[in-house]
């Protein structure tokens, strides 16, 4: 973790406000645990996403993704900041333990997303947890992995 900080003294706090308005498009009929996620990209401009499950589960989208896919959707490719927040369905506040992206996302977002950009994550006490991505997805594959020597 690279810090933690509260969420009232947050330069984050804009962001993650995002990601906690997008926990009300969640569809999450079958876990019932909403995701919301806010990705900034390098000119200012934030993108929501949350989860959109389905019966089949393979074909379901993360937050994250989501708000990545919109943003490459519109021709945008390069990012400098995420948040993420969680809700179990009926609780009025995000969870008490923060909500990492999963492995599938944190794959995209190395796709996309400089390993030095700082991924947050926000609880219902009001702590934030700030990681970099490349802590958080050491080992990722991208390009380079592809580039013939």
């Amino acid at each position: 973790m690279l810090k933690k900080e509260c969420l009232e003294n947050s330069s984050y706090r804009h962001l993650i406000d995002k990601a906690r308005e997008a926990l009300q498009n969640s569809y999450s009929p079958y876990s019932h645990f909403k995701v919301g996620a806010a990705i900034e990209d390098v000119n200012g401009r934030i993108w929501q996403g949350c989860n959109i499950e389905n019966a089949a589960f393979g074909p379901s989208n993360c937050a994250e993704r989501t708000a990545i896919f919109k943003a490459v959707s519109e021709g945008v490719t390069s990012f400098r900041s995420l948040a993420v927040v969680g809700q179990i369905e009926g609780e009025e506040e995000i969870t008490e333990e923060v909500t990492p992206p999963c492995g599938l996302c944190r794959q995209v977002l190395a796709e996309f997303c400089p390993p030095d950009m700082p991924v947050v994550l926000a609880n219902r006490s009001g702590q934030v947890e700030i990681y970099l991505l490349g802590d958080l997805l050491p080992l990722s594959f991208t390009e380079k992995n592809l580039e013939r020597s």
